[in-house]
C-alpha cells in the first residue's frame, strides 16, 4: 500500500515538474526488482525503493545495485524511502532518505 502511494506522489508531482520524466517498474528474469524508476528524456534513471520499515540496511539496495549494474552511465542516483527520519548515503549513487523527503 505504501508503494502504491508513493507511486501516486510521484505521479502528481510529475505532472507540473518542468523536468519531464516517465514513471516505470525494473525487473530482471531472476527475479531482482526496482519498485519505481524515474527517466528523463535523455535516458537518464533514478531507481527508488519503497521501504514499510523504519530501519534501511544495505541488502535493501540489491534491486538498485542490480539495476545500476544493467544500464550502466544511465544510472544516475538509487533511492531507497522508508518512514525512518534520517537521509543517509549507502554508497556511490545510494542513498536512504525518509519518505517525507518527497514533499521537502
Amino acid at each position: 500500500m505504501l508503494e502504491n502511494f508513493v507511486a501516486v506522489e510521484l505521479l502528481k508531482q510529475l505532472g507540473w515538474s518542468r523536468r519531464k520524466c516517465g514513471l516505470f517498474h525494473f525487473r530482471t528474469t531472476s527475479g531482482q526488482e526496482v519498485d519505481l524508476v524515474l527517466e528523463d528524456a535523455s535516458g537518464q534513471l533514478v531507481g527508488i525503493e519503497v521501504k514499510a520499515g523504519a530501519t534501511v540496511e544495505r541488502h535493501d539496495f540489491r534491486g538498485l545495485e542490480t539495476m545500476a549494474a544493467a544500464v550502466g552511465k544511465r544510472f544516475v542516483r538509487g533511492i531507497v524511502l522508508y518512514t525512518g527520519n534520517v537521509a543517509a548515503p549507502f554508497g556511490e549513487r545510494l542513498h536512504a532518505l525518509p519518505i517525507h523527503c518527497l514533499w521537502a
